[in-house]
């Protein structure tokens, strides 16, 4: 299958057990909810996935499960990226038959400059054998890609198709978008931030709330993209809050914990991340329950 990456695509969660071993079962069930529910493409081991703290023998049976459960009928997305340009690069190379695109995260850690990111995206999507999609998420990384830097790559790389873009800032996207080639997407990184995002010309978004409320999350990027902006706006504020409330102590225990409310899955997370707050908890509870999806 040929990606198309616009619409939402969803961010996956990996649901484990008491005993910490993931729960296939749950996630086959993840898997097709998304799917009925109307998400248009799948991303696996991202970081909501927490993919960091998955063995390679683990990442391997998720993807297998997830693409099995998927049957070709929506374009996957890969997560792989990491702080050592080389270690990516043998990654990508190995990239699973199956797979549309990749999502690359930028390097953290190690703050690379403009010119080390352009450097490393440069060498991955050469050696990539699919589309890459850039991912540009400060808050995480601890270093920003600015606007010049993604328009450089972009237009020195034809396969980098597309950059989940997370930095928060408006007038960046808004360059990227005025500027990039002809058929480049810009998706959202922030599940509040879509909305104005597509109004000013993004395609889409890489969710984590549509985990739990696919149907509902979907829609309303679907009604953005239609130009129906009034039910959009509605949709919007249907999800605005319980968004709020699954990032307000760490993603993504926020949406397992959704998803633990709506009897799909447990809420458990491995270390270094931890369940949220009984506070929190309860928040994301009530909207659950206002949502009623």
């Amino acid at each position: 299958m040929n990606g198309n990456f616009s619409g939402t695509g969803v961010a996956l969660i990996t649901p484990f057990k008491s005993d910490l071993t993931i729960d296939f079962e749950a996630l086959k069930t993840i898997t097709e909810r998304c799917i009925t529910g109307g998400c248009e493409f799948l991303v696996i081991l991202g970081t909501t996935g927490e993919s960091v703290v998955l063995s390679h023998e683990e990442k391997k049976e998720v993807i297998n499960t997830i693409l099995t459960v998927n049957n070709k009928r929506r374009p996957t997305v890969l997560g792989i990226g990491g702080n050592d340009t080389a270690a990516v690069i043998s990654q990508v190379k190995g990239v699973p038959k199956g797979i549309d695109a990749i999502l690359s995260v930028t390097p953290y850690y190690n703050k690379p400059s403009q010119e080390g990111l352009y450097q490393h995206y440069k060498a991955v999507c050469e050696a990539s054998p699919i589309p890459v999609i850039l991912y540009n998420v400060p808050g995480r990384t601890g270093v920003n890609m600015t606007a010049d830097t993604t328009l450089r790559i972009i237009n020195d790389c034809p396969n980098a198709i597309a950059i989940k873009e997370a930095s928060g800032n408006a007038d960046q996207c808004f360059k990227i978008m005025m500027n990039a080639p002809k058929g480049f997407v810009l998706l959202s990184g922030d599940d509040n931030m879509t909305l104005p995002l597509i109004a000013l010309g993004a395609k889409g978004v890489i969710s984590t709330v549509a985990n739990t409320v696919p149907a509902t999350y979907s829609e309303m990027v679907r009604k953005s993209l239609s130009g129906d902006y009034a039910e959009a706006r509605r949709l919007h504020g249907l999800t605005f809050e319980l968004v709020n409330q699954i990032f307000a102590d760490g993603s993504p225990a926020g949406v397992k914990e959704a998803l633990a409310y709506q009897g799909i899955c447990l809420r458990n997370v491995r270390l270094p991340l931890a369940r949220v707050n009984d506070t929190v908890a309860q928040n994301i509870k009530h909207q659950i329950d206002f949502i009623k999806e």
